[in-house]
């Protein structure tokens, strides 16, 4: 997964004025197809624990999950507790790392990250927001991919740059900041539909609606689309 959502492309329709109503009802059967053709939709990162959880997450960002997943198996067994990072040397976690982009930052978040479970909270990854938030490395969405699917927790909505670019193209919101996307999307679906819906929208954006040539002509959602091409 991607940390920025930015504005789509693609074709653009004119979109059709519609009530509050009228989107929530629209928003119910974009759920409900997604549901259908993605059943086994599920969170792409490779992890055993809320700790690996969170290291890939941040390792996600400006990076593929497929390369996070050919990262952290070597990465997990050389830190499998917060202690470990915080006592790796740097030039050995770079190193384990380096293939997942901006190494530098990521290993001093992970090395800080390691030092805070242990300073704050016993070692273990804690279950709110609030204190999610405040650890090196992690901002909301990165909180909100613990929450949901390490604890099963549905805090809010994931926003990657899929969930960014769809949301934009179904006419679900105007926004290109990703929290204020979170916003606009969590009034219309029901809360505990929250973290499964980005992964629902991830493999969406991943086999339909890719980010340079959306497949329209394929797409089951078209007809609830106001940016579906003609």
């Amino acid at each position: 997964m991607v940390q920025k959502a930015k504005a789509s492309a693609g074709p653009r329709a004119k979109r059709p004025r519609e009530s509050a109503a009228e989107r929530a009802a629209r928003a119910g059967e974009i759920l409900a197809r997604l549901k259908t053709a993605y059943p086994e939709a599920h969170c792409a990162l490779d992890h055993r624990n809320a700790l690996e959880l969170v290291v890939a997450t941040v390792l996600s960002a400006q990076c593929t999950d497929v390369r996070v997943n050919m990262v952290t198996p070597a990465l997990f067994a050389a830190c499998p507790t917060p202690a470990h990072y915080a006592e790796i040397s740097t030039g050995e976690l770079e190193g384990l790392i380096q293939s997942t982009g901006f190494f530098r930052n990521k290993a001093k978040s992970l090395q800080g990250l390691g030092r805070a479970l242990i300073e704050r909270h016993g070692g273990e990854v804690p279950r709110t927001m609030a204190e999610l938030v405040q650890l090196p490395g992690v901002g909301r969405k990165t909180a909100n991919v613990v929450l949901g699917n390490a604890f099963g927790m549905n805090e809010g909505v994931v926003v990657d740059t899929h969930v960014g670019r769809l949301a934009g193209r179904l006419g679900l919101t105007r926004a290109t900041d990703p929290v204020k996307i979170e916003q606009d999307l969590i009034p219309l679906f029901p809360r505990p539909d929250w973290t499964l819906l980005s992964h629902l929208l991830i493999d969406h954006g991943r086999k339909i609606c890719n980010a340079r040539k959306p497949l329209c002509a394929n797409c089951f959602l078209a007809d609830l689309c106001p940016s579906a091409a003609p």
